[in-house]
């Protein structure tokens, strides 16, 4: 049975929380509402206005080392702070965009605000305050996080039909300044400050040698990119691989629905776990029903069955890669550097995730499902042989721990 969150830790999820899903959904998920929506007033094809994701993607990339030095630097609140002013900017951009110029160029913007305020910032802010003990508060984080498509969503469906676009984009800078900003600014938990609380965080969970410290960043960086890259380019064709591996267009959406729900009921398992749970472990049995999943649709053709097995392996095994991304660093390396070393993870992850959506699509359509579903297979599995060799690591540096200990 889990113990109950102390007041404390309580206050970091509930800023968060809101702080995190009101980004999400005024960045990054906003075009599922309103690209196609803005397109045709802005004179733009559906694939250019679409593709400002991708301008985000690169330029958070791009954007992730530097983040990741002002993280260690001026702590997670100030530079949180910072990027609800710049997506702020960014969505006023968007609202006043008359052509592509001004359209490209508020998407610049956002990435850089992206950067600096999105997933890795966030977890850093838990870290900060919750040292080597964050594990369970960032699953729980990444828990409602993923609503926020959910939320945002209907949202600004509903701010549209009532006010137009470009009041939407307005709006929707309005609770970047005016929740986002004073939240991080005011509302977060002061950052652990005791002479104890100071020394864990520059506690090695992992007594590696330099040469091994860089193999395992290598590692975790191999692995988390490929994990990353099958996700994000699965998530555009998921309907559409459905569909060409014999689901019928009622069947294929009735599982594509049920995807977000199991993906997110993942991510329980380590907020169930809390301290006790393992990343490293996690991210093995994530991998294993990923790569699962796509053997068994690949061997077993236009089976109603194998669709829904496949569906259910592969959208749990996703869902407990993502939260196990996001521990990892916490597991290999000291609270103090956890900021710094997600910000260097999210440069490569990034740029995959930027390219995957048309490399997936460009094989679905050029080679069929078969071509989409064996290239799954081989990144998972070779995703798999990364982390194994991780473990291998971590083992060989805690078994010379325990031979240089008095004890023994």
């Amino acid at each position: 049975m889990s113990t109950p969150l102390p007041l404390r830790s309580a206050q970091t999820i509930a800023v968060l929380s809101v702080t995190q899903i009101i980004s999400w959904g005024t960045s990054f998920d906003m075009l599922g509402v309103m690209g196609r929506v803005i397109a045709p007033q802005l004179g733009l094809p559906n694939e250019v206005v679409f593709f400002g994701l991708s301008i985000m993607m690169l330029v958070s990339a791009l954007a992730s080392p530097m983040a990741g030095r002002l993280l260690a630097r001026h702590g997670a609140a100030k530079v949180m702070a910072t990027a609800s002013v710049i997506l702020a900017v960014g969505l006023l951009l968007l609202a006043a965009a008359h052509e592509i110029l001004i359209y490209g160029l508020a998407w610049i913007v956002i990435g850089i605000g992206g950067a600096l305020g999105l997933s890795a910032p966030a977890y850093t802010a838990v870290v900060e305050r919750e040292g080597l003990g964050g594990k369970r508060i960032i699953a729980i984080l990444m828990v409602f996080t993923g609503l926020s498509a959910t939320i945002f969503w209907p949202a600004l469906a509903l701010m549209n039909n009532l006010v137009g676009w470009r009041l939407t984009f307005v709006l929707s800078a309005g609770l970047q300044l005016f929740v986002c900003l004073p939240l991080y600014l005011f509302g977060l938990p002061k950052p652990m400050e005791s002479r104890e609380q100071a020394a864990a965080a520059e506690t090695v969970p992992v007594p590696f040698t330099e040469p091994e410290r860089r193999k395992a960043f290598f590692l975790v960086a191999a692995t988390t990119t490929l994990s990353s890259f099958v996700g994000f380019g699965m998530s555009p064709t998921f309907l559409a691989l459905l569909n060409a591996a014999g689901a019928s267009p009622a069947l294929a959406l009735q599982l594509g629905s049920a995807r977000g729900a199991i993906s997110v009921s993942a991510r329980f398992v380590d907020m169930l776990l809390g301290r006790r749970g393992n990343a490293i472990i996690t991210t093995i049995i994530g991998t294993v029903l990923t790569l699962a999943s796509f053997l068994l649709a690949a061997a077993v053709t236009s089976s109603s069955a194998a669709l829904i097995a496949f569906v259910v392996l592969f959208s749990f095994g996703a869902g407990v890669v993502s939260v196990a991304r996001a521990l990892l660093p916490l597991s290999l390396f000291s609270a103090k550097e956890f900021g710094l070393q997600s910000a260097r993870l999210l440069l490569p992850q990034n740029l995959a995730n930027a390219a995957a959506p048309v490399i997936f699509t460009a094989l679905l359509d050029r080679a069929g499902a078969g071509a989409v579903l064996l290239t799954g297979a081989t990144l998972s599995a070779v995703s798999l042989i990364f982390v194994l060799m991780l473990v291998r690591l971590v083992r060989t540096a805690d078994a010379r721990r325990e031979d240089l200990s008095p004890a023994s």
